[in-house]
C-alpha cells in the first residue's frame, strides 16, 4: 500500500475526518488507496492555532497525546488539484482535470494552499483502532501493512 508521511497535527485532522486535502509543493499522480502515516514532527505552534487546537480537542486530542511514528489511517486519493488564492482571502480555487472545487471554512485553515502548491483530495478515511508504528519516509512510499519493521 502507498503512504505518506504527515507531521502532526495534519496527520490526526486527515484521520479524524476534518482535513481532506493534504497540501503539498508537487503532484501525485496516484490515485487510489493512501495509509496516512503521522511522522514523529509535531509542530507546536500549529497546534495552539485557535481552530486547529478546538477541533483537536472536539475529538479528545492534546498536543500531549497525538500519535507519532504510526500509521494512522487509510483513504484513498481521489484528485489532485492545483491551487490558487486569490488575495488575501479565504477563497480557493482548486482546479484538475475532472473540474474544480473551491474550499473554505476550516479546510483552509488545515493547509497551505498558496497559488501554485497542490491539494490532494483523501475520501473515504478510516482512523485506524490502534496506530501501528511504522518508520516514516519522504515522499510516496510502500508499506505492507502489518509490518512494523520498516
Amino acid at each position: 500500500m502507498k503512504v505518506i508521511t504527515i507531521i502532526q497535527p495534519w496527520a490526526t485532522l486527515i484521520a479524524i475526518g476534518e482535513k481532506h486535502f493534504e497540501t503539498r509543493s508537487w503532484p501525485t499522480k496516484h490515485r487510489g488507496p493512501i495509509a496516512i502515516h503521522a511522522g514523529k514532527k509535531i509542530d507546536r505552534e500549529a497546534c495552539e492555532q485557535k481552530e486547529i487546537k478546538a477541533t483537536l480537542e472536539a475529538h479528545g486530542y492534546t498536543i500531549d497525546n497525538l500519535p507519532t511514528g504510526a500509521i494512522v489511517a487509510t483513504g484513498t486519493i481521489s484528485e489532485c488539484y492545483k491551487t490558487r488564492q486569490y488575495g488575501m482571502s479565504d477563497f480557493v480555487e482548486l482546479t484538475s482535470d475532472s473540474g474544480i472545487k473551491s474550499i473554505d471554512g476550516p479546510e483552509f485553515v488545515f493547509g497551505d494552499y498558496s497559488t501554485g502548491r497542490f491539494a490532494w483530495e483523501i475520501t473515504g478515511v478510516d482512523q485506524l483502532r490502534e496506530p501501528i508504528p511504522a518508520k516514516g519516509q519522504q515522499g510516496l512510499w510502500n508499506w505492507a501493512a502489518g509490518d512494523t519493521s520498516q
